[in-house]
């Protein structure tokens, strides 16, 4: 039995003015970056004229969602070179790598859990909340990602114009909020009750992550009102997903004197 060989792809058609013209008037002007190289794959797999339509209209959705997610997790504060893609699971850093796939699938989230993640300076924790808030914005998630001094001086200063219940419910209605860097400092008396108020408001109801140095047990000692913050740690977790990353500063590894790090080998600040 003989088969035919299949037909050569040929020359691929130039993309003209007035083609790109049309794709411009229709908002699809990025497609010309990559329509030669569609163009050559259809001909060599001799696809039908839907496949290759289909194939094109793929392009642009997952162009579109890349450039929606960049504009939305820049918009939440995320740092963009924070991502799981970019995590750099060093040998000597000890964690529950099942754990972080599991908070990787947002299961946390959709059940209303929160998650702790817990460890020593420059081991990794700012970088693996912020990357579980790109997922979030991925999933079509609302985020918002703040350093905890940072957000209590935004509540603060929302006092002065009368317009801290509107910021409050902005934040507490947020589908998950990242809370870097908690009780590095203590808490005054404003700041205490501020963080009562959004724990009690996410309670079981929106998830929220906190990355920060000390174990909950010594939070107390961190606040002015310590019923309210009891109350506020008793919510939080006890229901949360705690992540410990135990190790090595990764800022104290790259320090000047102890070697230098490629960057094009994947390694990323781990803070």
């Amino acid at each position: 039995m003989t088969t035919t060989p299949p037909a050569p792809a040929g020359p691929v058609d130039p993309i003209g003015a007035d083609l790109i013209a049309l794709l411009k008037a229709l908002k699809l002007g990025a497609l010309k970056d990559t329509l030669p190289e569609r163009l050559a794959l259809a001909r060599q797999h001799q696809l039908s004229h839907v496949a290759f339509l289909e194939l094109l209209l793929a392009d642009e959705v997952s162009r579109r969602e890349s450039r929606s997610a960049a504009l939305r997790s820049a918009k939440a504060g995320l740092d963009q070179s924070m991502r799981i893609d970019t995590w750099n699971a060093l040998d000597d850093l000890r964690y529950d790598r099942s754990l972080l796939s599991d908070l990787v699938s947002l299961r946390f989230a959709e059940a209303g859990h929160s998650v702790l993640v817990l460890g020593p300076v420059g081991v990794g924790k700012t970088h693996l909340a912020t990357a579980l808030g790109h997922v979030a914005i991925r999933r079509r998630m609302t985020v918002l990602c703040a350093r905890a001094d940072k957000l209590f001086a935004r509540l603060r200063a929302a006092r002065l114009d009368n317009s801290v219940e509107a910021e409050m419910r902005r934040i507490a209605t947020v589908d998950l909020l990242v809370l870097d860097d908690f009780a590095l400092r203590p808490l005054d008396a404003t700041e205490t009750s501020d963080f009562y108020e959004l724990v009690v408001e996410r309670h079981r109801r929106k998830p929220t992550i906190v990355s920060l140095n000390r174990a909950p047990d010594e939070w107390l000692s961190m606040t002015t009102d310590a019923l309210l913050a009891q109350s506020a740690i008793d919510r939080l977790t006890s229901s949360a997903h705690t992540l410990v990353i135990e190790g090595p500063s990764y800022r104290q590894r790259t320090r000047p004197g102890h070697g230098v790090v490629d960057s094009s080998e994947g390694e990323v600040d781990a803070r």
